[in-house]
């Protein structure tokens, strides 16, 4: 018979301070369309598939954005510059902002979803919602993405032991 172990759990402040150490790049997730337009900062965004693109993009269900991507079932992931943090603050919220607000301060194009582009942000990522697993108080949205833009002439805006940074220098070892 297998004996089953209960280990200790890890205290929050200690996993978020752990946490703090994983540099990110800064993404501005837009749903919504019109006046339901609504969104969020995020650093948990990731790649998941190359066979058939697709992203994952884990939010907090408590969000204001979350009943807005279960209707609309599509978002855009914004990839920041390193010239955009006053965006990032305001879909964060720390300006007091909400919904239709954030997107103040910029400027922002329908894609062929009918979802909300940064115009000039790093990468843009035009996504249908695929499948939500949903673990303890987050969603984890698997996105399939629709339409992809780039730009090449920027670095990103990122997201290191609480605060924003830039990258600099060059790289020591390509890829």
């Amino acid at each position: 018979m297998l004996e089953l172990t209960t280990r200790p759990f890890v205290d929050q402040s200690a996993f978020k301070l752990s946490m703090r150490h994983l540099a990110g790049a800064v993404s501005v997730i837009t749903v919504g369309e019109g006046e339901e337009r609504t969104g969020f900062t995020a650093t948990s965004v990731s790649s998941l598939s190359a066979e058939q693109p697709s992203v994952i993009v884990s939010l907090n269900r408590g969000s204001s954005s979350w009943p807005v991507v279960e209707r609309y079932r599509r978002f855009c992931v914004n990839v920041l510059t390193a010239d955009q943090q006053h965006i990032a603050q305001s879909f964060a919220g720390f300006d007091g902002r909400r919904g239709i607000e954030r997107y103040q301060d910029a400027q922002w194009y329908s894609l062929s979803t009918g979802t909300s582009a940064l115009k000039g942000a790093l990468t843009v990522l035009d996504c249908e919602l695929e499948t939500v697993l949903n673990h303890h108080s987050h969603a984890i949205l698997i996105g399939r993405v629709c339409a992809i833009e780039t730009r090449e002439d920027v670095g990103p805006l990122l997201y290191w032991r609480g605060g924003y940074r830039r990258l600099s220098g060059e790289a020591v070892i390509r890829a």
